[in-house]
């Protein structure tokens, strides 16, 4: 399963409009995608509720995975996100 290590870069990490934000990218792929903090359990990133629930903070490293065909491309565009400072927009 093809997977990304990526450092939460928003503030806030995933709560509010960051989550809500990469909740939205997350859903609107074409496979399903699910986020862990490093060592954790996987959520699906697709969900606000879960992305909070994840209480992935500033700084803290998450690991976004994917399975399928577009997994790769779904993978990028979460990270994408989680990778920039969401609150800055």
């Amino acid at each position: 399963m093809p997977e990304k290590r990526v450092t939460v870069a928003s503030k806030v990490g995933l709560h509010a409009r960051p989550a809500a934000l990469v909740a939205k990218a997350a859903a609107a792929q074409s496979v399903a995608v699910s986020i862990a903090k490093a060592g954790g359990d996987p959520v699906a990133a697709g969900s606000v509720l879960n992305l909070m629930t994840l209480a992935a903070a500033f700084g803290d490293e998450v690991v976004i995975s994917a399975e399928g065909e577009g997994a790769d491309a779904a993978i990028d565009a979460v990270a994408e996100l989680v990778a920039t400072d969401l609150d800055a927009q």
